[in-house]
């Protein structure tokens, strides 16, 4: 049963955009100074950025939904879908002079596509500052200018809390797992000033950057408000059903929300990453029930 959990959680933290604990790479494999013509991106975070800094030069995608409706991805061809690897030949035949895809969620195909001579970026992204890193090496890469793109990024971070409440951030329940310092999550609530209660907790959780709690620990934080992370495994309603959920502060005050996986734990786009944080700073906003 826990050996299926941690496949399990791990696949939901690794799709699309890992979000790990190891330092990030973010540089192309290939020293030439040569332009990138014709790019394939392999984590939806790079597909949305190489699109915003020049979208004439992306040629494959990997399959997320969070394109399903987007109607600038449409015609784009898709190398992967779901948590199915990514497809050499597909990517071979679009002939690429560049592939960008995570460091260790795409570790066995990015070296088989240098071998083959084709460029590859290997990125990572675990702090907030990796993003502006991952979006200047994207953009030297095809020739671009990231300014655009960094000035937006500041603007969602431009409004730190000064008296932020406790928080605890539940991604699942069954183990209850939460992200400390050493996460995307853990980082974007230090960008506003949160006092994340499990910052600098650590344990033996098989997702770096995430922590395993007891139903005692959680308790004992008694945090005064609680960020749920809405996924296909666990929702609020789930949680609601735990026997210490009415004893803590953040429920009896009502200062629960729920909060899209993609943005909060897994950046998945800018625009997803945009919502979350106009989402934190509201819940920051929001009073405290009398």
């Amino acid at each position: 049963m826990l050996r299926r959990w941690i496949f399990a959680v791990a696949a939901l933290l690794l799709s699309v955009v890992l979000v790990a604990c190891t330092p990030a790479t973010n540089s192309p494999t290939d020293t030439s100074k040569k332009v990138a013509e014709r790019v394939v991106t392999l984590t939806s975070l790079s597909s949305d950025i190489i699109y915003r800094l020049d979208k004439t030069k992306l040629v494959g995608i990997t399959g997320s939904k969070l394109f399903e409706e987007d109607a600038r991805f449409q015609g784009i061809t898709q190398v992967s879908k779901g948590q199915t690897p990514p497809n050499l030949e597909k990517i071979v035949a679009l002939k690429p002079d560049l592939v960008v895809g995570s460091e260790e969620f795409h570790a066995e195909i990015l070296p088989k596509l240098k071998a083959l001579g084709i460029p590859t970026l290997s990125t990572q992204i675990d702090k907030w500052d990796d993003l502006a890193e991952i979006t200047k090496s994207l953009a030297q890469a095809i020739g671009a200018d990231p300014q655009p793109l960094l000035a937006r990024y500041q603007t969602f971070i431009e409004k730190p809390a000064t008296d932020a409440p406790s928080t605890l951030v539940l991604v699942s329940r069954q183990p209850i797992l939460s992200p400390n310092k050493n996460s995307w999550t853990g980082d974007l609530l230090a960008k506003f000033g949160i006092n994340n209660v499990v910052a600098d907790l650590q344990g033996k959780s098989p997702i770096g950057g995430y922590v395993t709690l007891s139903a005692e620990k959680v308790l004992e934080a008694n945090p005064e408000m609680i960020l749920v992370v809405d996924t296909r495994q666990e929702n609020l309603k789930q949680f609601k059903s735990e026997p210490f959920w009415g004893k803590l502060r953040a429920t009896q005050n009502n200062r629960v929300y729920v909060f899209d996986y993609y943005g909060l734990v897994n950046p998945g786009s800018i625009d997803k990453i945009e919502s979350a944080c106009n989402q934190l700073e509201q819940a920051l906003s929001a009073k405290t029930k009398a």
